[in-house]
């Protein structure tokens, strides 16, 4: 089949979602590929990254408008360019970027960059690790939380795509490293594989207690990824001049009405404490940091990661639910068509 010919199948937002019924809004839709016009290029999906902020695009405007209905569903893709009548990328050029849905996608190139080519570094880890969710681990945990040497960083949805990359990186800065999350496996691949010093499971008995000792000075940076009643027992703790990142409220994204806490954020003002929000498209034009300093990281082996990759457009709904169920360690992923082969 040629370029031309191609099929483009692409998930459609119909109406607003209520507390994660993604399969009655979301209809899967097939067309003829789009053609790239003047200036754009069209993109092959490869790789689909799937992020709990898809489910507030969703809903709501919030950093960016809410996905209009009757429209493909954005997300941040991986791929490979088969059409361009774009002056500065060719065909065959790997872009990353934000996308849709779809085995396609055409732009004028303003929300997509060409990907790094890193000796030793498969295409998968600018998905992960050296993607946006590296990103988001790496300029919210240096940039906000400013770790020293020898304080304790606390990170909650520690066995996701993030908080499994703020645990390794704290501790290659020194840190003394707890992470919080669901089940005593994912508690032990964060210990025994990642070497974060204790993990916190959220769903066993007594887990407040537990955190507290696994945290006997107390918390200096707190990287927040969940809200609710995790973030206030870890509130609780905070000494003097603690930072926390907050990077999201997975908690909280498919609820149907508002959920409590944090209620005991006037901590914040006893311990001089310092909250601060972030969104990591703000540091786009710093990606060249990240791939300076975590690229070698990633290839020498100091930094692990793990892409929970599931196959097939068709599956995203299926595969995009896991985030609100705990049921991905570190990145959660779709590959939607073959890899190119790489020089």
């Amino acid at each position: 089949m040629s370029s031309n010919a191609a099929v483009n199948r692409h998930w459609v937002l119909t109406e607003r979602p209520k507390g994660g019924n993604f399969e009655q809004v979301l209809s899967l839709r097939e067309e003829p590929a789009p053609q790239p016009g003047p200036g754009q290029y069209r993109v092959r999906t490869i790789y689909l990254s799937l992020d709990p902020t898809n489910a507030v695009w969703m809903q709501y405007d919030s950093y960016l408008p809410a996905v209009p209905l009757g429209s493909t569903m954005r997300g941040l893709v991986l791929g490979v360019v088969d059409a361009s009548n774009h002056d500065k990328v060719k065909v065959g050029d790997l872009v990353s970027g934000m996308g849709g849905w779809a085995d396609y996608v055409v732009t004028d190139g303003k929300s997509f960059s060409k990907v790094p080519n890193i000796p030793g570094l498969p295409l998968l880890a600018y998905m992960g690790p050296l993607g946006m969710t590296g990103a988001t681990a790496y300029f919210g945990l240096l940039d906000i939380g400013k770790p020293k040497e020898g304080e304790t960083v606390v990170v909650s949805a520690a066995a996701g795509a993030v908080g499994s990359m703020v645990g390794q990186i704290a501790k290659l800065k020194g840190c003394r490293v707890v992470g919080i999350a669901g089940g005593p496996e994912k508690g032990r691949w964060l210990v025994e594989e990642l070497g974060f010093d204790a993990a916190v499971d959220y769903k066993a008995q007594g887990w407040r207690k537990e955190l507290r000792a696994a945290c006997p000075a107390g918390v200096d940076v707190y990287f927040e990824n969940v809200g609710g009643e995790i973030g206030e027992a870890v509130l609780d703790l905070l000494n003097i001049k603690a930072r926390i990142a907050f990077c999201g409220a997975i908690s909280q994204y498919n609820a149907t009405e508002p959920q409590p806490g944090p209620r005991n954020l006037s901590i914040l003002v006893s311990r001089r404490a310092r909250m601060e929000g972030f969104l990591v498209l703000d540091y786009a034009p710093r990606l060249g940091e990240l791939y300076a300093e975590m690229g070698p990281w990633i290839a020498e082996g100091r930094i692990k990661w793990k892409v929970d990759l599931d196959q097939g457009l068709e599956n995203t709904i299926t595969s995009f639910k896991k985030l609100f169920t705990g049921g991905n360690t570190g990145k959660l992923a779709l590959q939607v068509s073959e890899e190119p082969a790489r020089g």
